[in-house]
């Protein structure tokens, strides 16, 4: 299990963290994606050595970068009025989706350097430290992205509307309730997950029935399908697991969600559904005067 997971942490600094950024802000965030293989980079170096001080030192380096870009998301979200009516604006639903994915990385970074030094931060096992990390770069950073893009593209509408909202809000928020879970019990997780899923599945619904039709070739609508489709199967793991944790029954280890649960969200979910953006955010710009 540990070496998938180092390479579904390294995936999402090298390359997931810095592909989201440009879909959020290209002009005001663009430095920042450009330089952040070079800030990631001893984050991945450090996930391949054995736990100490220097496993530590460059976890510490990572997980500064994440701080820094963490401390951007307010001025982000408070930088202009909400626009009433609209999914848009910074305290939209979209801007709160945007401001939980520029802050979960700093979740992970600080997970990072407790694990590598071998400290229980909060009493929790070093594997479960170890796990939060692509989980908080993947769930946190990229399905709180995904679900502000799909919130902001999404048709105008009363039905359309009502679920991207549904969206853009449950996915941070399930986030933030699997995360606080951790400190409270099993049940709570499991809630967590149940608010989680349903932002999932309605990021999916939206993106095939909206998204996906207005692909422009048939390789974009392909990376679509197939996010909207893997995470069908990938969150029903995660219900299934916290399920089984909470009420004690037979459910799948950690390694087997590992090599399930995580690989599909890490390359079935988030690099097709960046890679589809990318796509289609390029697609705009050709068409846009």
């Amino acid at each position: 299990m540990t070496v998938l997971v180092h390479l579904i942490v390294t995936l999402g600094m090298l390359y997931v963290i810095p592909a989201g950024l440009r879909l959020i802000d290209p002009a005001g965030l663009g430095a920042t994606a450009r330089i952040w293989p070079l800030v990631a980079a001893p984050g991945a170096v450090c996930l391949w050595l054995p736990r100490g001080a220097t496993a530590t030192a460059l976890a510490a380096l990572y997980a500064a970068a994440t701080l820094a870009l963490a401390a951007r998301a307010p001025a982000r979200l408070l930088r202009s009025p909400r626009t009433p009516g609209t999914a848009t604006g910074p305290l939209a639903p979209a801007g709160i989706a945007v401001f939980t994915a520029l802050v979960s990385p700093s979740v992970a970074g600080t997970a990072l350097v407790a694990e590598r030094a071998g400290y229980r931060l909060f009493g929790f096992d070093l594997d479960i430290l170890a796990l939060t990390v692509p989980h908080f770069h993947f769930a946190g950073f990229t399905a709180a992205l995904v679900a502000g893009l799909v919130c902001r593209a999404a048709p105008a509408g009363p039905g359309g509307t009502t679920l991207s909202r549904w969206a853009a809000y449950s996915v941070p928020g399930g986030t933030l309730l699997v995360l606080l879970g951790y400190f409270v019990d099993d049940w709570a997780e499991l809630a967590g997950a149940v608010v989680l899923t349903g932002g999932m599945w309605a990021v999916a619904l939206l993106t095939w029935r909206e998204i996906r039709p207005g692909a422009r070739d048939r390789t974009t609508g392909a990376l679509l399908a197939t996010s909207a489709a893997v995470l069908v199967a990938t969150m029903l793991l995660a219900l299934w697991w916290a399920l089984g944790e909470a009420a004690d029954l037979v459910h799948p280890t950690l390694t087997w969600m590992a090599a399930t649960h995580g690989l599909g969200n890490a390359l079935g979910f988030a690099l097709c559904s960046l890679l589809a953006w990318r796509r289609l955010a390029a697609d705009r710009m050709e068409t846009t005067p």
